[in-house]
């Protein structure tokens, strides 16, 4: 599970089982079957077996298990929690299942496992720290600049070289701090959270923000072909699409930031909105820093709240409450879609949702790599080229599965328009 692509292709046959594995990875199958699994899929469970034993020589139980033991090894290996917590947080439901398999694995018990570590890191005061590996190249910068541009006061924090945010798992509230490793290909993630339960959790969703199971070597040979998009790639060969901590929060951010470009007010205008909205309606929560006070609210809440409290009214409120009602009542979900159609079908069912703006969710909220926001992409490179919408989309197609690497390789070229107008120009003309 460590080194399968995160985003492979999501076309055909392979496009199940990577979605599958997603599922995996979130606990899908810690509390349910094979056959809810493969519910969720949209495929009988025959048929969901028969494609995990064709791409990947193992049954979907055997790749959750397994998942599960390179968790645990993990902990094992690289903090100093007591075995019992170990077992917990790796979603084991007993210390002799989860030593019985271990052993299996591994062929060594737990207690083996780390007795056989000459050096134990991790556990540091003030929280657990945990390593989350990727496969190089990672652009750092491009990632938490982006991150830096849209973080929610009073929920993130981001400096040049850390990414701090509060989280609630499981109805506890805690934060997290992830740097990268000045020599190795991990990041670093110090995890401040009650209980051990939700461990696994917690390194999916850190995974998720910052696109580590990419595998950029694929993504940027298969774009490169391309000669338009080829010279970004070249300057960019590490970039990540960057995910989200929890697909309703993003959802949020995506409608308030999209209503207030709607009325022309300044992009600043969007987070002191939302920082209204957390002060207002969000858990107040004890964090590393100040600036971390608050806990993001739940859809329930969030449904249930007299948005004027918070100065949002009219349209704006309208479509807030019904984004939040369908993701409370479990008609809206940000995981386990059956593809990026169905995801933006979801998605535009919300009254006031457009295409573009159900587009970037899929991108950052649910991990879809084909997302495309195409009128974002236009007016970042309109400046430089008068290319029309249709004549965009049809140039698009040869970027999949791949386009929403594509767009915010686009996107980011807009910022360095003026640093490089000459090569904008020339690229422009290629058109």
């Amino acid at each position: 599970p460590e080194t399968s692509p995160g985003t492979p292709a999501w076309g055909g046959t392979s496009a199940i089982v990577s979605r599958a594995l997603r599922l995996i990875s979130e606990g899908v199958l810690d509390k349910g079957t094979v056959d809810d699994l493969a519910g969720r899929l949209g495929v009988g469970s025959r048929q969901l077996r028969r494609l995990f034993l064709e791409h990947l020589g193992a049954s979907p139980i055997k790749v959750a298990i397994t998942h599960r033991v390179h968790f645990a090894c993990n902990l094992i290996k690289e903090t100093t929690l007591p075995i019992t917590e170990i077992a917990l947080s790796s979603g084991f439901a007993s210390i002799r299942q989860f030593n019985h398999t271990v052993r299996g694995v591994c062929g060594q018990s737990p207690t083996n496992l780390r007795r056989a570590q000459h050096e134990q890191a991790g556990a540091s005061q003030g929280g657990l720290i945990m390593r989350l590996r990727y496969r190089p190249p990672l652009d750092w910068s491009a990632l938490i600049a982006f991150l830096k541009a849209r973080a929610i006061p009073g929920i993130e924090e981001v400096e040049d070289d850390c990414y701090r945010r509060t989280i609630s798992m499981g109805g506890a509230g805690g934060w997290i701090d992830v740097r990268p490793d000045k020599t190795e290909p991990f990041l670093a993630v110090r995890i401040e959270l009650p209980g051990c339960q939700n461990l696994i959790n917690v390194a999916e969703r850190v995974r998720r923000i910052f696109d580590l199971g990419a595998d950029p070597r694929r993504i940027n040979e298969d774009l490169s072909h391309n000669t338009w998009l080829k010279p970004f790639i070249n300057r960019r060969p590490g970039l990540r699409v960057p995910g989200a901590w929890d697909g309703f929060e993003l959802a949020v951010r995506a409608v308030v930031g999209e209503q207030i470009a709607d009325e022309q007010i300044t992009t600043g205008g969007s987070a002191h909105l939302l920082a209204r909205i957390v002060r207002t309606f969000g858990r107040a929560t004890g964090g590393p820093t100040p600036g971390l006070t608050h806990l993001f609210p739940t859809p329930a809440e969030l449904a249930a709240a007299d948005l004027s409290k918070a100065g949002v009214r009219g349209q704006r409120s309208e479509i807030l409450k019904s984004l939040a009602c369908a993701a409370r009542d479990g008609e809206l979900t940000f995981s386990g879609v059956l593809n990026l159609d169905k995801a933006i079908e979801g998605l535009g069912s919300i009254r006031g949702v457009s295409q573009d703006t159900a587009h970037y969710i899929a991108m950052r909220a649910m991990g879809e790599p084909d997302a495309f926001p195409i009128n974002a992409v236009r007016k970042a490179i309109s400046p430089h080229t008068k290319i029309s919408v249709a004549k965009l989309r049809q140039m698009s197609e040869a970027w999949r599965p791949w386009r929403a690497y594509a767009a915010l390789h686009l996107c980011l070229a807009k910022l360095k328009a003026h640093a490089d107008e000459n090569s904008m120009k020339q690229h422009a003309q290629a058109l």
